[in-house]
Order: structure tokens, then C-alpha cells, then sequence
């Protein structure tokens, strides 16, 4: 699938770090060190700008090894960039650590992900089909 993108940042294209990944990595596009503190949260801009086909999205998502080691997370996960945006691919990072931690330029701060989606048609009903779970959920099922 081929997707269109603008790249005004000063780094190379995203790209996928191994035959079967599923994000490619964005790097943060910023002229000065960002230092977030404990409980901070930021718009990282990332220079970049795409164009998807109808039918697809792409989902920012976390990277695993920011999380783990320093608890660095993108908020609204995963975040949603629609086929008809064409703006600037911003990514929300907070910090959940108790220590400040900075972003520095070219950093790799996020994956993204393009996914295929179907649209829902939704019809209004009095009532829905009964199942075994029911209403059921929160932890219903308890611990094992």
C-alpha cells in the first residue's frame, strides 16, 4: 500500500526495524531539548505529514522501551490519524516517572501503525441478543 508523505523534518523517512514490525518509529522534530517532569505532558512535533488511502488510519502507540525504562507514554493511545488529516503528526508524551526526563531531537518517541478500518452502520433496537456473559465486564471473570 503505498501512503504519501511530506517529510519538513530533519531526519530521515519512518521505516520498519525488522521484516515483521508492525510500527515504524517517529522521531521528535524539535530545535531545543524538551525536559518533561513528573506528570508533564507535551505536543512533541514530528515534522511529518501523510496522506492514507480511504479505509485506512494510522495509530500512534507508545514505544515499549520509553515506557519500561523511563515511563514515558503517548496519551490519548492510541492516538488516530484519519485519512482526510493532513496537518503535522503531533504526539502527546507524558512522563509517569517520578523523575524529569528530556526529549532531545531525532529521539525516538513514538511507533505508528496503519490499519485498515470498517465504518459501522448503527441501528437503533429496544433491546440486544442475549449471551452467556451478559453485561458482565471490569474484571467479572476475577482473578486466577
Amino acid at each position: 500500500m503505498d501512503v504519501y508523505i511530506v517529510n519538513k523534518s530533519k531526519h530521515q523517512l519512518p521505516a520498519y526495524s525488522t521484516e515483521h514490525s508492525a510500527g515504524m518509529d517517529l522521531r521528535a522534530n524539535i530545535n531545543e531539548p524538551i525536559t518533561l517532569g513528573p506528570l508533564e505532558r507535551r505536543l512533541i512535533p514530528t515534522g511529518l505529514f501523510i496522506e492514507l488511502p480511504e479505509g485506512y488510519e494510522a495509530q500512534i502507540r507508545p514505544r515499549s522501551g520509553l515506557a519500561i525504562k523511563h515511563g514515558i507514554t503517548c496519551l490519548n493511545t492510541p492516538g488516530t490519524i484519519d485519512a482526510d488529516y493532513r496537518g503535522e503528526i503531533g504526539v502527546i508524551l507524558a512522563n509517569l516517572s517520578n523523575t524529569p526526563f528530556t526529549v532531545h531531537d531525532g529521539e525516538r518517541i513514538c511507533q505508528m501503525v496503519v490499519t485498515q478500518y470498517t465504518k459501522a452502520h448503527l441501528i437503533e433496537v429496544k433491546e440486544l441478543s442475549e449471551t452467556v456473559r451478559g453485561a458482565g465486564g471490569f474484571g467479572h471473570t476475577g482473578r486466577k
